[in-house]
């Protein structure tokens, strides 16, 4: 049974004031239903290459790629362990229908089956009776992240930011515990740190850049927590052309950090402070694995920074050519080839 796991600890701190409540509500109508999407009915062939690879391929993908390609749920099957967790969250919530964190567990075990429309659905019906409940806006707007919906995923963030201001932050519990079982973020980390990756994906660098600078106060307590802030941080601030800056934000990072759960940020910024070679990273590759996704695109990023966007360019379609298609590496691999020029990204 899915009960609450959410615990406080500190205080959320006023926001600044670029987060004030006038830009929280500017420009920012209701998102879009999650059946709005039209049926973009796949080709046989796609959908009989999508079940060899334990995606379904029914006549609705999740969504299609910022670069045209359909991109399908796991198919029933895939992951039997979080089929169940799903059935078990879905009867606690039919249990007790109030308990707003039994919503948000169904939510989030329907988005571990890539099924993202649902989850959105469950998020937005949540909300349509617990309106002020922050968690509920920062898991739909990760799910609109994944959706590549990036509008609707800012304006979420924006609103849960307003709800969090001067509230204890909670503790966020783990849908998918690592190996020594320890929660790592917290409500206020997940919402400003999501808020600046969608702004990143969107190519705002210093909406970004100001959301990564609010998550880095949260991202202290793990070394986790800092390597993946920093990772992001340090991409923005490179695309903003602040070098140094971006330079000095490597000093604390070293190889004897302790990680649990982000080894491919903290391996990606030692490649970024000269200590791993290129080479050391590019041989662990391929496994079609989340952390496949996550350094293909930080690679990728590393050509790109020293000027041979050829390279970069193939990296980048290595890493959407798998099928890991909600991760954040795959999805800002997308983005980079969606921006190149045409004769570039063919």
């Amino acid at each position: 049974m899915v009960g609450r796991a959410y615990r406080t600890r500190g205080r959320f701190h006023s926001a600044v004031a670029l987060w004030s409540g006038a830009m929280l509500v500017a420009g920012c109508a209701a998102p879009r239903g999650a059946g709005d999407e039209p049926s973009r009915p796949g080709t046989q062939g796609e959908r009989a290459a999508a079940t060899s690879r334990g995606v379904d391929p029914g006549l609705d993908p999740e969504v299609v790629s910022l670069l045209g390609r359909r991109l399908y749920a796991r198919a029933a099957g895939a992951d039997p362990q979080q089929e169940r967790q799903l059935v078990e969250a879905q009867a606690a919530l039919a249990e007790r229908p109030e308990e707003v964190e039994r919503v948000v567990w169904v939510g989030r075990r329907l988005g571990y089956l890539w099924r993202m429309n649902e989850a959105i659905a469950a998020f937005s019906r949540g909300l349509a009776r617990h309106p002020g409940y922050a968690p509920l806006y920062r898991h739909r707007a990760h799910r609109y992240v994944s959706l590549r919906r990036f509008d609707d995923a800012i304006c979420d963030l924006r609103r849960a930011a307003e709800l969090i201001e001067g509230r204890p932050d909670e503790i966020e519990p783990d849908g998918m515990p690592n190996a020594r079982n320890v929660p790592l973020t917290t409500l206020a980390f997940n919402v400003w740190y999501h808020l600046g990756l969608a702004h990143y994906l969107k190519g705002e660098w210093e909406a970004a850049l100001a959301a990564y600078e609010r998550t880095m106060g949260f991202s202290r307590r793990y070394d986790d927590n800092l390597v993946a802030t920093t990772y992001w941080t340090y991409l923005t601030l490179r695309r903003l052309s602040r070098d140094q800056q971006a330079g000095r934000l490597l000093e604390p990072i070293h190889a004897d950090m302790d990680i649990i759960e982000n080894r491919a940020y903290h391996r990606l910024l030692l490649l970024y402070k000269g200590v791993l070679p290129v080479q050391e990273l590019l041989e662990a590759q391929g496994h079609g694995t989340l952390d496949d996704a996550t350094a293909g695109y930080g690679i990728g990023m590393w050509y790109w920074l020293r000027g041979d966007r050829e390279q970069a360019r193939r990296v980048f379609e290595r890493v959407v050519e798998s099928e890991y298609w909600p991760a954040f590496g795959f999805i800002a691999a997308e983005a980079e080839l969606a921006r190149m020029p045409a004769r570039e990204s063919r």
